[in-house]
């Protein structure tokens, strides 16, 4: 049971920021301390991404593992490409600690996170299809114990893709 109650749930919920996150600032400032320079939450690309580097032509998602439904099961979104024999595995099955469905409204949370997840996917395929590389840094990676560390672990990883492994559209950290 909600210890809220549906007012206070409303208010707790209407203040979750939807940018400038902790997450995407920790990853901005590391990349920015590693030299790159970017724009952030560009509104002339499909899903207003965080981060945007024109010079290399990618962008940087820094999804929250709720929101954006980093399940602890085996789920995988595919995508038709213009072949539509053709098939693009746009997400990974890893673990999460920080995903749950909560207790209250669960079948609500289901479908909002499902459609949450439809969304990210098309728009990531949109961007792909554009030309642009993209980059997704999940909550949970860069979180935690030894959060600086991890912080820094990613933006080292981020910045050896952006740099070094230019056939690779897509990738997750």
């Amino acid at each position: 049971m909600d210890r809220a109650t549906l007012e206070q749930r409303h208010a707790n919920m209407a203040a979750i920021r939807s940018t400038n996150t902790a997450p995407e600032r920790a990853v901005r400032s590391a990349l920015f301390k590693l030299g790159f320079r970017f724009r952030k939450n560009d509104a002339r690309l499909a899903g207003k991404p965080d981060i945007v580097l024109p010079h290399y032509h990618a962008i940087i998602f820094v999804n929250g593992c709720f929101w954006h439904g980093h399940v602890p099961f085996a789920v995988e979104k595919l995508l038709s490409l213009k072949n539509p024999s053709q098939k693009k595995k746009v997400y990974s099955a890893k673990a999460c600690p920080k995903y749950h469905i909560p207790k209250t409204n669960s079948e609500f949370w289901v479908n909002k996170i499902k459609r949450n997840r439809e969304r990210d996917a098309k728009e990531i395929q949109e961007l792909i299809e554009e030309g642009w590389r993209v980059c997704l840094v999940w909550e949970c990676s860069i979180t935690g114990k030894k959060r600086s560390e991890k912080i820094r672990n990613v933006s080292e990883k981020i910045s050896l893709w952006l740099e070094e492994e230019f056939d690779k559209t897509f990738t997750e950290f």
